[in-house]
């Protein structure tokens, strides 16, 4: 056995001689490549995202006032989201000013550039992410694509399960499934309603749709 392992550590040695320089060439890639990310976050991504988180204030201030023409355009004083947009789409605060931007077309009408910008945005909040999927169902439902409005509806969702938002989005589900004409499908997400979140505000008149539906059947 000791002699398999010599054997074996000599070997080791006299392939790591004779391919040292390579080996020297990959080491120095990986440290020269740890360092580059290192430098670009810190030097790059970091002011950045502070100069966006500074700029984007007074486009939330309009935002949150409902001036969601303003919030979007800015003016002289203050930058708008869409040129938040286009300054920071790699920061975080670009990636939310994505979603305010997504938000504001969907109450001015513009259901086109609403779906365009609520798909850029990507989040792992327990609210917000279901929040833009809905919207995007929102969007194709003014535009009557019945059909992307209910799967946004249900992937809105299932995306968190929580007693605030999940009922309220199975509701849109099954309305929508409703008035395409699928009423299985609408009377299971309209019992899901009864039986998982009776509590819920949506739960209260549960009782006629499913009775709507069943009867629709």
């Amino acid at each position: 056995q000791f002699k398999a392992i010599e054997e074996n550590l000599t070997k080791a040695e006299m392939y790591i001689e004779k391919n040292k320089n390579n080996l020297m060439i990959i080491v120095l890639v990986i440290a020269v490549g740890f360092s580059a990310i290192f430098a670009y976050n810190k030097f790059y991504l970091e002011p950045k995202e502070v100069n966006a988180s500074n700029e984007i204030f007074m486009a939330e201030k309009m935002f949150a006032q409902n001036k969601y023409q303003e919030a979007l355009d800015g003016n002289e004083q203050y930058a708008g989201l869409l040129e938040i947009i286009e300054s920071y789409g790699s920061t975080k605060t670009g990636n939310l000013a994505e979603y305010y931007a997504g938000i504001s077309y969907l109450k001015l009408g513009d259901n086109e550039a609403a779906i365009e910008h609520l798909d850029n945005f990507s989040s792992n909040d327990e609210i917000l992410s279901p929040l833009a999927k809905a919207a995007i169902g929102d969007a194709f439902s003014e535009i009557g694509q019945n059909d992307e409005a209910l799967e946004y509806y249900i992937e809105a969702a299932e995306m968190r399960t929580n007693n605030f938002t999940t009922p309220i989005y199975l509701m849109k589900a099954a309305n929508a499934a409703f008035t395409l004409g699928q009423n299985k499908k609408a009377l299971k997400f309209y019992k899901r309603i009864q039986e998982d979140f009776s509590s819920s505000n949506e739960a209260q008149n549960i009782d006629k749709y499913i009775a709507r539906s069943s009867s629709s059947k």
